[in-house]
């Protein structure tokens, strides 16, 4: 299945893309995406356990499962005033 990740933020900058496509084995979650990318982009593994996630607009968990043509976002944490 194809599925869309969208980046924010430092990701974003560290990708230097703010999105990437991804094929990924059918019954695939959140987290098979992320892994995805980790292996792709070394500095994200920093962000693995303080990343935000949604699927198609919606905030989901890791384990949530995707389906082909979804839309993943990954949000890491913002500070600032």
């Amino acid at each position: 299945m194809h599925v869309t990740i969208r980046l924010f933020a430092r990701l974003r900058e560290m990708a230097g893309a703010p999105e990437v496509g991804r094929d990924l084995p059918d019954g695939a979650s959140v987290r098979a995406a992320w892994e995805s990318l980790v292996g792709e982009f070394p500095g994200f593994d920093d962000y693995a356990r303080v990343v935000s996630c949604a699927v198609n607009e919606d905030y989901a968990r890791m384990t949530t499962p995707l389906r082909d043509g979804d839309e993943v976002a990954f949000l890491p944490p913002v500070s600032g005033g």
